[in-house]
């Protein structure tokens, strides 16, 4: 290895070490669920508070990570920038208006869900119109094989691209659970939409239809359904408005592809 310059599948790399600090506490952060010290930070890469300190006060300044009381986090910088990604600013500029009609459709929320690393993110939501209601957060995220949008998106996706997310899934799942998302996934392919029992809010049923670009999904619109006393919708007539905004926000994706 030449002076600043590391060769990796015989292509010449040339090194940034600052910049490599950065990414690699923006990595870190990334993956941890609880706030970390700048000591914790320091131990967990293995270098020293002189050689990551100044790299955390510029993230802090830049506005990628957050200090708290008990330490660091990551903030939803990163997220958004990546929000301002063409193919993802499409899809939103299409999809949103739709969103807004199902909503109304249906007088419950709704949001759009794509695939980043081994989870699911939520990228832009919808709320309900009506009194009583329950919206997700933009940013909000779940590994991709725990949630009913993520076996809806895992569903549409060839075999070789199934293969990669099976092996980059976090944590990574027992054999029984592979077996029972694969199962699921399998399901769902047949009926065109997923419909699961939220784990987390009791009475709550997910209701997931793919985004499609050709055969592959490269989104879910997710309904998070309340059986509400007052409403005069039913789960069914909901999972026929889902399918059909889907459907036609896949349709106007498709449309700007052509004309593009």
């Amino acid at each position: 290895m030449e002076d600043g310059i590391l060769e990796r599948d015989g292509k010449r790399l040339y090194r940034a070490p600052a910049l490599e600090k950065g990414l690699d506490i923006l990595e870190l952060l990334a993956g941890e669920e609880q706030p970390l010290t700048v000591s914790a930070i320091v131990q967990r890469l293995g270098r020293s508070t002189g050689e990551l300190f100044r790299m955390i006060q510029v993230l802090e300044h830049r506005g990628f990570v957050e200090q708290g009381p008990a330490g660091y986090v990551m903030t939803p910088r990163l997220f958004h920038l990546g929000l301002k990604r063409p193919p993802v600013r499409s899809m939103l500029e299409q999809a949103l208006p739709i969103m807004r009609q199902l909503t109304i459709d249906i007088g419950q929320s709704c949001h759009l869900g794509i695939q980043t690393g081994s989870d699911m993110a939520v990228v832009a939501r919808m709320e309900s119109t009506a009194a009583v209601g329950f919206a997700v957060r933009v940013g909000y995220r779940q590994p991709l094989h725990r949630t009913s949008s993520g076996a809806v998106l895992y569903a549409f996706q060839s075999p070789s691209i199934r293969g990669d997310w099976e092996r980059s899934f976090q944590p990574a799942p027992s054999a029984d659970e592979l077996n029972a998302f694969r199962a699921q996934a399998d399901e769902i392919r047949v009926t065109g939409l997923g419909r699961q029992d939220n784990p987390c809010v009791n009475g709550m049923r997910d209701l997931s239809a793919p985004i499609l670009r050709g055969r592959q999904a490269i989104a879910v619109l997710t309904v998070p359904f309340l059986r509400l006393t007052d409403s005069t919708v039913s789960e069914d007539a909901a999972c026929n408005a889902i399918r059909a905004a889907a459907a036609e926000i896949s349709s106007s994706l498709a449309f700007n592809d052509s004309h593009a």
